[in-house]
């Protein structure tokens, strides 16, 4: 029963770590073409790994794309630092998460749900 409530503060601890790095990347991205600009370096991400089974030179390009893309948004159009500078490591997977929701109308469905569940 211990190792179960463990697990359970354990995933609490790291789904508010998650959270919090999302809401942080979410405030660093408010400018239109820099999340323009981030979506695409989240689709050079997921080609860079389909690519990396191909040939591993399109996978460096795309890596090398999407640190020129995702910088150049932040030092152009943001004018702020980079979301991976205060949570390293985990930013890619809020970018991620973020893009996903973007893309495929989590964030609306999810809003959606909360809503209805709060009434």
């Amino acid at each position: 029963m211990a190792c179960f409530l463990l697990g359970v503060t354990v995933r609490r601890i790291l789904l508010s770590y998650f959270d919090d790095a999302k809401a942080h990347f979410i405030a660093s991205h408010q400018h239109p073409i820099n999340q323009f600009l981030h979506h695409i370096t989240n689709l050079l991400a997921i080609a860079a790994v389909i690519l990396l089974f191909y040939d591993w030179r399109l996978t460096l390009a795309c890596l090398v794309l999407t640190q020129i893309f995702a910088l150049g948004g932040h030092a152009i159009f943001e004018k702020n630092q980079p979301a991976a500078i205060k949570y390293p490591g985990i930013t890619i997977l809020a970018s991620l998460s973020w893009s996903f929701d973007n893309w495929f109308g989590l964030r609306q469905v999810w809003m959606k749900l909360n809503r209805q569940y709060k009434s």
